[in-house]
């Protein structure tokens, strides 16, 4: 059992002072307000709920600066990016894997970030000729070492595009049917537990047929769990759904499939007015990954007519070029700021633009991660953030404007602790794990020949 005394919490109903929380069996027992500490207390400045990093692709935590020399040809897109991409994926074994998952997730964990839905078609090593689990176990192990609440979303990746019915080159790694796919997903399902949970997904409807986009979409709703899939990132992709079936993407996605409070669409950059107001009616969530989409040179996705039409958002580190998730919200309202030329564009629930930004990943956050129970309340998973009250960043801000501080002021976090289902994960700002978890990694990099 713990017991956690916070000057100033974020708790179910709102700021409070001096918050006692007392945690058991990995879940928050009880939660107590305007009380005073006990001598066994751990004492915190500020604690806030964990986040969830709603899109994550792992192994690309080792392509980040990587990519940033230009081509010969100077026209670098994301389609050149991708090709990187597949190089790298063409190195790595489940060794591999499951060593930069574990750097990946303890720097989320060191960031605010206590769970990680991991978007996950890397299903094949090289070189092996039939397909195991041997990655999911990868990406399972690292989870479990770093402390990571994870929920594995294995998907679907068929083809090489809309009009290309077989895998090409290194998407040959990410390749399976149908069947051979749901029987993964099938396997994977056994090994739910306190912090593994599943999902299911496609990698985007040019990676998949349409009937395979309806087998996945029948095995959540037979599940009850999120199905998650890219959409409408590129303007190419636009352009070749629109080729081969006469709708835009998100269009076409509305009319064919029920899409509902379930449905995780990631990106969504490209999409016109009616797709905006007509996918908002769904209470789907789109998963916005801002650090990415900006690297990708993927767009802007137009987010304040979203949220006026009720739209829910999560947030995602997706590349992992940065592993920041007051960073990600900073970009996000910035990058509306820059096309709009002008200011604090989120704020149409809460008058500070930090806490409603805060407030929307988080409950879109638990809702893509098939998560039921919010934040800081009683029979809630206990993933916490504690925080130093007396760093810069929030010196003198009160509760109107401590989230205002963490996603608008720009340098090292105030993280103290982190907790995940009950177990300190990050002490005194660092993973507990660290230095083992660095080592492994850099070894690994020197291993496959991505590092000298």
């Amino acid at each position: 059992m713990n017991h956690i005394f916070a000057r100033k919490a974020l708790i179910q109903k709102g700021w409070m002072d001096n918050v006692r929380l007392t945690v058991r069996a990995g879940k928050i027992d009880s939660v107590k307000d305007n009380v005073t500490p006990e001598p066994s207390d751990f004492v915190a400045g500020v604690v806030i709920p964990g986040l969830c990093n709603a899109h994550s692709h792992a192994f690309q935590r080792a392509l980040a600066g990587r990519t940033e020399e230009r081509s010969p040809a100077g026209q670098d897109n994301f389609w050149t990016w991708r090709e990187r991409m597949y190089e790298l994926a063409g190195r790595l074994d489940a060794a591999a894997l499951a060593a930069i998952a574990r750097q990946a997730y303890a720097e989320m964990l060191a960031s605010g970030y206590t769970s990680v839905a991991e978007f996950h078609y890397l299903h094949r090593q090289p070189g092996a000729d039939d397909t195991d689990d041997v990655m999911f176990h990868a990406i399972r192990a690292a989870a479990e070492s770093s402390g990571i609440r994870l929920t594995y979303v294995p998907v679907l990746y068929e083809r090489a595009g809309f009009d290309q019915p077989e895998a090409e080159g290194h998407q040959k790694l990410f390749a399976l049917d149908l069947d051979s796919f749901l029987e993964h997903h099938g396997r994977v399902s056994e090994h739910t537990a306190d912090r593994i949970h599943t999902g299911i997904g496609a990698h985007s409807l040019r990676a998949v047929s349409q009937d395979s986009m309806q087998a996945i979409a029948d095995a959540s709703d037979a599940a009850g769990i999120p199905v998650h899939l890219h959409i409408a990132e590129q303007q190419r992709e636009v352009d070749q759904c629109l080729s081969s079936y006469g709708r835009r993407p998100v269009r076409w996605l509305l009319e064919n499939f029920a899409v509902d409070e379930r449905w995780c669409l990631v990106h969504a950059t490209h999409l016109d007015t009616d797709e905006v107001e007509d996918l908002a009616t769904t209470n789907a969530v789109v998963c916005l990954c801002p650090s990415t989409e900006a690297n990708l040179g993927d767009g802007l996705f137009p987010l304040h007519d979203f949220l006026s039409a009720g739209g829910r958002i999560a947030i995602g580190s997706d590349s992992h070029v940065s592993i920041n998730p007051f960073e990600e919200l900073r970009w996000l309202e910035y990058g509306q700021r820059l096309a709009s030329r002008s200011r604090n564009i989120a704020s149409l629930q809460e008058p500070h633009v930090g806490r409603e930004l805060f407030s929307r990943a988080l409950a879109g956050g638990l809702q893509a991660s098939g998560q039921t129970s919010r934040g800081l309340q009683v029979g809630a998973p206990a993933d916490l953030v504690a925080m130093y009250d007396d760093d810069p960043m929030l010196v003198g801000h009160g509760a109107a404007s401590l989230l205002d501080a963490l996603v608008f002021s720009g340098y090292r976090l105030p993280i103290e602790r982190v907790m995940v289902h009950g177990e300190w994960r990050v002490l005194d700002g660092d993973h507990i794990d660290r230095a083992d978890t660095r080592q492994a990694y850099t070894d690994t990099l020197q291993r496959i020949g991505i590092a000298s």
